[in-house]
């Protein structure tokens, strides 16, 4: 007999600020819109920062073109859930590297927006089975939970500390959707329709990715119906959850 999925945790939503962080124009899309959706119907104030721009993303379309086009498609796809500020560094799509200069371009981003929480994609080298994660997903991640810590620290990355800007050692948890080692989640129930129109905004991409007959609003319930019945609602977005307090 197979044991049940163990239920997942509430996370805590005592918090007013969060940046999220993530590789790829869609990232978010794919799993955590709704989450977003709800967070600033409450108030919050949620950012996205997308390390690359996805001018990778599609075979028949030229990344200088491709770049405009999936740029569009997600201020318009953040849009649909409340987001007004998405930032694009602008690093290149497909080759990204862990190591210093990914944690000094993140750090930089947790410093100029002073986050509560910060949200990145899952970087375990799978998504809990056989298929194996991207690689710039995995880079991306990691180099978050790293960054974050380096931002409070004003002896690293001390170029930085010039017009202002200081040390931010205010994130309390970053928390990575998607992730198989998920712990917790947050009922998406009344955003789950916003969270699809979300993706649906990426259609050149989805077009460009040639999955036929494939449905957004159908990808994304076979992900959180399970999710929400671990957490007792109908749908949820589910969330590793990694604290960065001391001793945590």
């Amino acid at each position: 007999m197979v044991d049940a999925p163990a239920p997942l945790q509430p996370l805590d939503e005592d918090w007013q600020r969060a940046l999220c962080i993530v590789a790829h124009p869609d990232d978010m899309e794919f799993g955590a819109a709704a989450a977003v959706a709800r967070w600033t119907g409450q108030g919050k104030t949620v950012v996205y920062c997308m390390v690359t721009s996805g001018e990778a993303g599609i075979d028949g379309m030229h990344p200088d073109e491709c770049r405009a086009v999936r740029e569009a498609e997600e201020v318009r796809s953040a849009q649909v859930v409340g987001v007004d500020v998405v930032e694009f560094l602008g690093l290149p799509d497909g080759i990204l590297e862990y190591g210093v200069p990914l944690r000094r371009e993140l750090a930089a981003v947790v410093r100029k927006h002073r986050p509560d929480v910060v949200i990145t994609g899952n970087f375990r080298d799978t998504w809990g089975g056989r298929s194996l994660n991207q690689a710039d997903h995995i880079a991306v991640g990691r180099g978050v939970v790293d960054a974050v810590r380096d931002a409070g620290n004003r002896w690293v990355f001390p170029e930085q500390l010039t017009d202002g800007v200081e040390p931010w050692g205010g994130v309390r948890e970053v928390w990575a959707f998607g992730s198989p080692e998920a712990t917790h989640a947050v009922d998406t129930t009344d955003t789950f329709d916003a969270g699809v129109a979300s993706l649906e905004e990426h259609s050149a991409y989805i077009e460009g990715l040639g999955w036929e007959n494939w449905d957004p609003r159908e990808f994304l319930e076979g992900f959180a119906r399970p999710t929400g019945s671990r957490l007792g609602t109908t749908f949820a977005a589910a969330f590793e959850v990694f604290p960065m307090g001391w001793g945590d």
